[in-house]
């Protein structure tokens, strides 16, 4: 999983102060860290910068797995490699070692197990399985084929997609509205207070409320709380 320890979420900067956007980037990481236990999976994190754990298990104080384990004790048990060079460098390096990886982005906010395990049971079949994301972005992948390599500029789901095809890698596509909608900008936002139901969508409500403007299409957006 990728994570920007150092800055999240610049893109939100005209809706949240940047302590704000720390605090919203960790709910977010943490909400998609405890999805992946749920379908199977052991995430490892690839952050640009070390990892504040005590503010990743935020709220998870008495939530336990089947083993007894505390969250946070599972939180600090994350492998973390710190890389603080581009995402598509820094996954490529990843990937090189030639295992059957999945890459999950830690902004998936309404991501469910069984989002996820519809992904990792695609990734026993193909070379490649990629679920994209609202854009034209690859929002998760797993890989399983050497000569695959990323690259997260444009419209990096039809890169992907053309890429697969010029090495006659085996594709599946996962389409699923769960993995497509990340938490960049603040009308993603609203998608989250819709659908969401993880501690970042509790953290944004005690915040922000839903609000739908005057105009002609009586467009939806949200408003900070007085």
């Amino acid at each position: 999983m990728p994570f920007d320890a150092r800055d999240p979420k610049t893109r939100l900067a005209t809706t949240l102060t940047s302590e704000e956007r720390r605090q919203f980037a960790h709910l977010l990481l943490s909400d998609v860290l405890e999805t992946i236990w749920a379908a199977g999976g052991e995430p490892e994190l690839l952050a640009t910068a070390p990892v504040d754990f005590d503010t990743l298990a935020g709220g998870w104080d008495g939530d336990h797995d089947s083993d007894g384990k505390s969250a946070l004790e599972l939180a600090v048990d994350i492998p973390v490699t710190v890389d603080d060079r581009p995402l598509t460098e820094a996954v490529n390096d990843r990937l090189a070692g030639g295992e059957r990886t999945a890459i999950v982005m830690a902004d998936l906010g309404l991501v469910t197990a069984d989002s996820l395990g519809r992904l990792f049971d695609a990734g026993e079949q193909a070379d490649v399985v990629i679920a994209p994301g609202v854009g034209g972005g690859t929002n998760a992948l797993v890989v399983d084929h050497e000569s695959f390599s990323v690259d997260y500029h444009g419209c990096s789901y039809r890169d992907h997609r053309e890429q697969c095809l010029a090495l006659e890698a085996t594709l599946a596509v996962v389409d699923s509205f769960r993995l497509a909608v990340d938490i960049d900008e603040p009308t993603d936002l609203v998608e989250l207070l819709v659908h969401g139901t993880g501690r970042a969508t509790a953290w944004l409500d005690d915040r922000f409320e839903i609000t739908t403007d005057e105009g002609d299409f009586g467009r939806v957006t949200v408003t900070r709380r007085e």
